[in-house]
């Protein structure tokens, strides 16, 4: 059968190809969220977004993409999961045209809520097809490997891309990256691509699709006003509503006789660890990268391009390691890797933490260190969730890795961004006490993008004591939040020791305790 592997389960040209262009929307999920951390300053200026508005322009693409990836997962083994990527990338780039061109906070905001509906179907379709793609656990291995670089690819060319765009067009440029890439796939995905499906799947049950994403946002909207307004019974009832939510989502999947989620799949310890670990590694990797793109350019007042230049060996750093994994997990059991890979990143951020007064080159080289370290993390829990799962329900333990992945980011975003927004704020409470004007003062205590715009309009003296006030608070809240990345990682490591030590290689990776124990 075409885009079947041989008969001897290597893999063929076609299959390698088409893992190349299954590498396309991965790379520019990657490229769309870094981009964005560069536009940030420029479409504070033009969109004057609150500090709430700014938050959620950033990170509810990933809060959508986690709602929806389990009801896509399982859609893709239902329908077909080539047929759902061609699908979400069609979508994907006409939700990136109407957010090129958005007038305002709550247009791109809708926008970016789009792409993240879309972009829920683009990660589970391509690990799912790679599983079936690739039989052989070695190159099975490998192939994960060059999925968890491409999205890191992303992260290393989307600075060079997006600066570039960024240093000649307007901030809206960079989401029409996506365009062209989403039209690639589309002319060469039914090529080369097999289409895979569950053969006894049911129907999509819509009560469970509700459910886990009013529980989802639910939660969102409690952790977006705390962040807003500080602690308060208003969004600490949100959170309780979206736990409760949640839990009657895990009890309908229990009674179901076809279920969205297969609650069989989290019975295994090593699988459970993994997607906690999921969640760890990209909580403290995109807060960060989130406010050290801020920091290069409204602290350091970098350009674009120059800040993207900056960051790009990080980026290739995290692709390298990604590849590097197969090579890894041979010398080495995998729950050491992982804990020794979380003992960098603690390294990294706590450089981080110390440098942020010292200048550019400490700053990156700490951000060097902790993507040195986060490499290798994300290829061994996928693989080990990928290759624990059975063929017909792989699309549905995608989405669950991935939607580990997504929650994890939008929750190091909000929380960290919750730490950030506070510790700025305290900073700034007495600004005005410095003999800045209340109207520029009150501005400046929203944003850092705000504070500067605010400097701009008063006079020379005045608007540079306030910038440097701005940037001082803003460096500190930085260094709080790095350090308590550090201890993250720290943790981390932690329960990679403890939960995962049993973790071996045989015929692919997996957990000593058997799936089916509790």
């Amino acid at each position: 059968m075409s885009g079947i592997p041989g008969t001897n389960g290597k893999a063929t040209r076609r299959e390698w190809i088409g893992l190349a262009v299954l590498a396309l929307p991965c790379l520019l999920y990657s490229m769309d969220l870094n981009v964005l951390n560069l536009a940030v300053p420029h479409l504070t200026a033009d969109l004057a977004p609150s500090a709430t508005q700014l938050l959620w322009i950033v990170d509810i693409y990933g809060f959508l993409v986690a709602g929806c990836l389990i009801a896509m997962g399982s859609l893709g083994d239902r329908i077909g999961r080539r047929r759902l990527l061609l699908i979400g990338a069609a979508a994907f780039g006409v939700a990136s045209a109407f957010a090129a061109f958005a007038g305002s906070s709550e247009m791109l905001i809708a926008a970016r809520a789009v792409l993240g509906v879309s972009a829920a179907t683009l990660a589970p379709s391509t690990l799912s097809l790679i599983r079936h793609m690739f039989r052989d656990p070695h190159e099975r291995r490998l192939a994960i490997g060059v999925w968890v670089a491409s999205f890191s690819g992303g992260g290393a060319l989307g600075p060079l891309f997006g600066g570039l765009l960024l240093e000649h067009f307007w901030w809206g440029a960079v989401f029409l990256l996506n365009v062209p890439v989403m039209l690639l796939l589309l002319l060469l995905g039914p090529l080369l691509l097999p289409e895979s499906r569950d053969p006894g799947a049911g129907r999509p049950d819509l009560a469970s699709v509700a459910l886990s994403l009013v529980s989802v946002l639910a939660v969102v909207y409690g952790i977006k006003h705390i962040a807003a307004a500080g602690f308060g019974w208003p969004p600490l009832l949100w959170l309780a509503a979206g736990l409760a939510v949640g839990a009657l989502f895990v009890r309908r999947q229990a009674v179901l006789a076809d279920p969205l989620v297969d609650l069989g799949l989290l019975r295994s310890r090593g699988l459970r660890a993994a997607l906690l670990i999921n969640v760890l590694t990209v909580f403290v990797a995109f807060g960060a990268l989130l406010f050290i793109a801020q920091y290069l350019q409204l602290v350091l007042g970098l350009g674009p391009l120059e800040a993207g230049l900056w960051t790009m060996p990080a980026g290739v750093a995290f692709a390298m390691g990604s590849i590097a994994t197969p090579r890894l997990v041979r010398w080495m059991a995998p729950a050491r890797v992982i804990a020794g890979g979380f003992g960098l990143t603690a390294l990294g951020f706590a450089v981080v933490a110390l440098a942020g007064d010292t200048g550019l080159a400490a700053v990156m080289s700490g951000m060097l260190v902790f993507c040195l370290g986060l490499a290798p993390i994300g290829a061994i829990t996928t693989d080990l969730i990928v290759g624990l799962a059975p063929p017909e329900r792989v699309g549905a333990a995608s989405a669950i890795s991935e939607t580990s992945f997504e929650l994890g980011g939008a929750l190091g975003i909000a929380v960290l961004g919750s730490v950030v927004t506070a510790v700025y704020r305290g900073a700034m409470a007495a600004v005005e006490s410095n003999g800045i004007p209340a109207g520029a003062a009150l501005a400046a205590r929203d944003t850092l993008g705000a504070a500067v715009a605010a400097a701009e309009r008063l006079p020379a003296a005045q608007g540079a004591e306030l910038l440097a006030l701005a940037r001082a608070a803003f460096t500190h809240a930085l260094q709080l939040a790095s350090a308590l990345s550090a201890g993250i990682a720290l943790l981390a490591a932690l329960i990679a020791l403890v939960l995962l030590r049993r973790l071996t290689l045989n015929t692919g990776m997996h957990s000593d305790t058997d799936a089916g124990s509790a």
